[in-house]
């Protein structure tokens, strides 16, 4: 849940007040007072008609707003009632920065029960607490200003202070997330998309390429070829050294991202063409499995093949390509030599008797 969504859900609770801000200058505080009392129980009515659910920051606002106010009349002195807006914001800003700079993330909580079907991963939970740290400094300064107002300033800048200014720094974080938002979709815009998938490969959305490589654990689906010749020796490519993910290592003859709209064969045939200038091969699917490392989670679609002729390494991409000895292999397993990932694989086509 990004800031201004957890501000769109706490809006409402804040009605109440502005309408008592608005009618106290009409027709004074007593009637203003019921006016506004009036528009919380219109409120907490809907809510619960078109939610089913009692929206308990709305009732904690107008009974607030009952007590400041009653205290206020009954003593004659609008001070306690022009501190309601301050009190009332300082909880909001205690549970911001306590869900923003503790291990208790309160609005996170909250966004499990308002999305209950959305599950956040470890970098939009990062990027809320950002935004979250972004709108405790916000309405911390709001809120001292709120109390500087009541005691330093006039009533009609109290009510400036306390109504319209909370919603024109709404509006104006509201606009520079907004343009941000903007500004990164038309940079992403001009990369590489793939599928995200679930753990059964059914497709459930789709992003940039570098949004599932900077350790959001978005699940994504890829294509790899292990080339066997009739020797049972295994085919295998030098990875660049320029690589940010295990550079020159050792790796799997042919891995590769299946883009958005492509489906396994075209990947395959895609990826083997590009990395080893293999074509007009076939290969059969071996295995499926999910592979997770520090920067990225993948949903692995093995492929064999034994058709290896006229391979020819032109890509950037791959340094060398070689066929190994199983006993080559295994004399370099777990010293960092090829990458975890071919070494798993290196068992399994073991485990299969293939090699």
């Amino acid at each position: 849940m990004s800031g201004t969504e957890l501000l769109k859900k706490l809006l409402p609770g804040f009605i109440p007040l502005f309408v008592f801000i608005a009618a106290d200058e009409i027709w004074g505080t007593k009637t203003g007072l019921f006016v506004a009392v009036g528009v919380g129980l219109l409120e907490m009515v809907w809510v619960a008609v078109k939610e089913k659910r009692l929206d308990k920051f709305i009732l904690f606002d107008t009974l607030l707003l009952v007590v400041l106010g009653a205290v206020s009349i009954l003593l004659d002195n609008d001070l306690f009632f022009k501190l309601k807006p301050g009190l009332i914001e300082l909880i909001l800003v205690t549970v911001l920065a306590i869900s923003a700079f503790s291990k208790v993330n309160i609005i996170g909580l909250m966004s499990r029960r308002y999305l209950k079907d959305i599950q956040l991963n470890e970098a939009q939970v990062a990027q809320m607490r950002k935004s979250l740290k972004s709108l405790f400094f916000i309405f911390l300064g709001h809120t001292l200003l709120v109390f500087y107002s009541t005691f330093f300033m006039s009533k009609e800048a109290w009510a400036f202070v306390s109504g319209g200014l909370f919603y024109l720094l709404f509006g104006a974080y509201f606009l520079y997330e907004f343009v941000k938002q903007k500004k990164k979709q038309k940079e992403l815009s001009k990369e590489e998309w793939v599928p995200l998938v679930d753990e059964t490969g059914k497709v459930t959305g789709q992003a940039p390429r570098s949004q599932v490589h900077n350790g959001s654990k978005l699940l994504h689906p890829v294509v790899h070829l292990q080339v066997l010749n009739r020797n049972k020796a295994i085919l295998l490519q030098k990875r660049p050294d320029s690589k940010l993910i295990q550079p020159g290592k050792w790796d799997t003859a042919v891995g590769g991202h299946i883009s958005a709209g492509e489906n396994l064969e075209q990947a395959l045939q895609r990826e083997a063409y590009e990395e080893i200038g293999l074509a007009g091969f076939s290969a059969r699917l071996l295995h499926v499995y999910k592979w997770e490392s520090e920067v990225e989670s993948e949903l692995v679609y093995l492929f064999v093949t034994h058709d290896h002729k006229n391979f020819n390494v032109h890509s950037d991409e791959v340094v060398e390509a070689r066929f190994w000895t199983k006993k080559q292999i295994e004399a370099r397993l777990g010293d960092g030599f090829f990458t975890p990932n071919f070494e798993q694989e290196f068992l399994l086509l073991k485990n299969k008797g293939l090699i």
